[in-house]
């Protein structure tokens, strides 16, 4: 507890912030209640005025904090032990450093955040990045478990905020590389099918749903076929819904390879083809909060670099550069025929589920 009064300047990572954010930020200890006790009785000062909880500060002004006021007995975050194995793992992630960023190559089989029965992630990784004096970097987006590719840890909490709008207003690019069953009729095309989750699936799985789903939008473009049985494909989604490049791709009649989930047993290839998704996240453009754009590309997983080969597939055909002008609106014949075709993928993989619930019972006067 300290008993004189403190002072700290505002920094560019706090720049905007409001002063009871700020609190919570970098003295966790001090509660919202003392916070507004001492703006009432004109304790805490900014630039030497008195300020409201809800003021917002701005970069090189100085804050006065009275003493004490750590009555709230939440004791300062102590960082998580992690074992060497964890911090290798860690350490074997990251790609990029930046003031603002950590970009990583997340491992296929690998979830982001925990969950029921998920003890292992990426979150629980994040301490092997912090120093003894820094904050713990924090996570401003996902990718799926089974999804591989770059991932982007803000390193600040001012950054976090800048990058997750980032995300959320759609002008970060993310550009995916696929592997799908079957070739599209199209070549270069936009999935446009709203999403939903689907009944009687806890929520885990999405389908398509034009009355209720939330508006879902991809660019796909083919670069490689192999025959008729295997295309490489870009993806760049324009909307952020779950499972939205699984399902869209399902939607359209060509299930990402190993993707059990959307494609049934359609979705894996005979031979020596991996049984794992193939689905990565290979590159990402966005803003950096300090000025220009952090532009990061990510290696491809072992698996799926093995498949790129056996299947005469040279990752040198892409850039994975992102659609400046998307591909012209599906019309409405063609969304029917997306439909259609996702209707018909959904009644396959419900055949399956159909035998499996038990034997059918006996007939009346049967022997």
């Amino acid at each position: 507890m300290s008993d004189q009064v403190r002072q700290f300047t505002v920094a560019p990572d706090d720049d905007g912030i409001r002063l009871d954010r700020w609190f919570k930020r970098h003295l966790p200890q001090i509660g919202f209640g003392m916070v507004s006790k001492w703006a009432r009785t004109g304790q805490v000062r900014v630039d030497g005025k008195r300020a409201k909880p809800e003021d917002r500060l701005s970069a090189g002004q100085v804050l006065r904090v009275p003493p004490g006021g750590e009555t709230s007995g939440k004791p300062a975050r102590k960082q998580r032990e992690l074992s060497e194995e964890e911090i290798a793992q860690a350490e074997a992630m990251l790609i990029r450093r930046t003031d603002s960023a950590l970009v990583l190559n997340k491992p296929p089989g690998l979830a982001t955040q925990g969950g029921t029965k998920t003890t292992r992630h990426v979150d629980g990784l994040l301490d092997a990045y912090a120093g003894e004096d820094e904050p713990r970097p924090r996570l401003v987006h996902r990718l799926d478990k089974d999804t591989s590719g770059v991932l982007l840890v803000a390193r600040t909490p001012g950054s976090a905020a800048y990058f997750s709008k980032r995300f959320s207003g759609r002008s970060a690019k993310k550009i995916y590389w696929a592997l799908v069953v079957g070739v599209p009729e199209i070549f270069e095309g936009t999935v446009d099918a709203p999403l939903a989750k689907q009944p009687g699936s806890g929520g885990e799985k999405m389908h398509v749903d034009e009355e209720n789903g939330q508006p879902a939008k991809t660019l796909y473009r083919v670069v490689e076929r192999a025959g008729n049985s295997t295309a490489w494909v870009e993806l760049q989604p324009l909307t952020g819904r779950t499972h939205q490049l699984r399902a869209h791709m399902a939607a359209i009649g060509h299930p990402i390879v190993g993707d059990g989930k959307y494609g049934g047993q359609d979705a894996f290839l005979t031979g020596s083809i991996s049984r794992k998704m193939h689905l990565h996240a290979r590159r990402l453009i966005i803003d950096q909060p300090g000025g220009g754009k952090l532009d990061v590309t990510a290696e491809l997983p072992e698996h799926f670099a093995a498949s790129m080969e056996q299947l005469g597939f040279d990752e040198k055909a892409s850039k994975a550069a992102p659609v400046v002008k998307p591909p012209p609106e599906r019309t409405p014949a063609q969304k029917k025929q997306a439909a259609r075709q996702h209707a018909k993928q959904y009644r396959k993989g419900r055949r399956g589920e159909r035998r499996s619930r038990g034997p059918a019972p006996a007939k009346k006067g049967g022997k």
